[in-house]
């Protein structure tokens, strides 16, 4: 019989267990979290590059109505453009504190899988050519690599185009 290493499994979180619930092939990437790390420090602790780890950003329109966006570790949402391209008079982060109320999950281990609300997701277009996505699996110090269609296909996200060098 098998045994799984324990140091590289990590026990289900929402989004886990929503993702083997849809039979989506995924890979489970654990790693030390560094608080403000950001994806800078997840991409170098995995030896990836910084621009195929997504993060999820859980921002609100001018009503305080939440969405998520998906965007490159290494870009910045320019939240005019992202505005202006889902019909909102504006957009901005929401606080910690906020995003987890919205999310069920902590800042910095934020996954759009298994939100405890439902939101609509935008997902930054170049996103969808790359091969694959490391991705937050729903806690700080885990990140989940697959492909970046299941966004489009299990959360419905839409393609925008927002993305700022950082």
């Amino acid at each position: 019989m098998a045994r799984k290493d324990k140091s590289s499994h990590v026990s289900e979180t929402p989004a886990t267990q929503l993702l083997r619930a849809r039979r989506v092939e995924f890979t489970e990437h654990p790693y030390e979290y560094v608080e403000h790390g950001g994806t800078e420090q997840s991409a170098l602790s995995l030896g990836l590059d910084e621009h195929t780890v997504v993060k999820t950003l859980v921002m609100q329109d001018q009503d305080a109505k939440p969405l998520i966006v998906l965007m490159h570790g290494d870009c910045k949402v320019s939240t005019k453009n992202l505005a202006r391209q889902i019909g909102a008079k504006s957009v901005e982060p929401c606080k910690p504190e906020v995003a987890n109320r919205h999310s069920g999950y902590l800042v910095g281990g934020t996954s759009p899988f298994g939100t405890k609300k439902d939101m609509p997701v935008y997902i930054e277009q170049t996103i969808l050519e790359l091969p694959r996505i490391a991705i937050n699996g729903g806690r700080r110090g885990f990140l989940v690599q697959l492909d970046p269609r299941v966004c489009v296909d299990l959360l419905g996200a839409t393609p925008v185009q927002c993305a700022l060098a950082e």
